[in-house]
């Protein structure tokens, strides 16, 4: 069995399209695993939606998915953040608000945990450094955990009661280690890298193929502005960061 590994895909359909084209180039998947933030940021949240849902897939909430239907409060968004998820909030249809208001915050497939920021909190916490990840191990009974949130690809190792930081490479060997891994973000990567992010999870290999595609950035950045959405999210895609 082979699954994609997708995370903040943020509105970004153009870059959901090429990431999911890629996806059958390399052979196809099984099932599509998305790590949330599914909207937010982008000038299309309808339409991701309305791709994902037309694919054997499964999700858990992320903080934008959950802000842009008043499931939990924007003030401690950003003031870009915010005045995006109010636009995207007038975007959604009845059932896409439905959608997600019904995603679960972690999920539980094989040896992974998914979730969106972190096991100890799915919604809000971002973990960027061995502090961070050594305190999320004990919070999930799983042998690895996916992540998103972040949007930067990273794998932290739990060795020897040791927590070790390391670069997600093109390919992941799992084995016995204990990992949590973060494979990026299709809409928004913020590793300095504007292509999208995402990864393929190949059970029988136990590996994680990691990939970065690329996509027509100028031409969201256009659509992004012509909408009414704040500029500086539209300059940032240009940037990855």
């Amino acid at each position: 069995m082979r699954y994609a590994i997708l995370a903040d895909i943020h509105g970004n359909l153009a870059a959901f399209e090429a990431v999911l084209r890629d996806i059958d180039d390399k052979g196809g998947v099984d099932e599509l695993w998305c790590l949330g933030d599914v909207v937010g940021y982008g000038p299309d949240p309808a339409e991701c939606i309305a791709l994902l849902r037309r694919h054997t897939h499964i999700c858990v909430a992320g903080n934008h998915d959950w802000a842009a239907i008043g499931k939990i409060d924007i003030c401690d968004f950003n003031p870009h953040a915010a005045e995006a998820c109010r636009w995207t909030g007038g975007r959604l249809a009845p059932g896409d608000i439905e959608y997600l208001e019904g995603l679960p915050l972690r999920l539980e497939r094989g040896d992974f945990t998914i979730v969106h920021g972190s096991p100890r909190e799915p919604i809000w916490e971002y973990v960027m450094s061995v502090h961070e990840a050594e305190a999320n191990f004990g919070c999930y009974d799983t042998k690895h955990c996916l992540i998103g949130h972040s949007h930067v690809p990273a794998v932290f190792e739990l060795s020897d009661n040791n927590c070790l930081i390391e670069e997600l490479k093109p390919l992941l060997k799992l084995g016995e280690r204990r990992l949590i891994v973060n494979c990026g973000s299709v809409g928004q990567p913020r590793d300095g890298d504007p292509r999208a992010a995402y990864a393929i999870y190949d059970a029988g290999e136990q590996v994680i193929y990691h990939s970065r595609v690329g996509y027509d950035v100028e031409r969201v950045q256009q659509r992004m502005v012509s909408l009414g959405l704040p500029r500086f999210l539209a300059e940032r895609l240009g940037h990855g960061w």
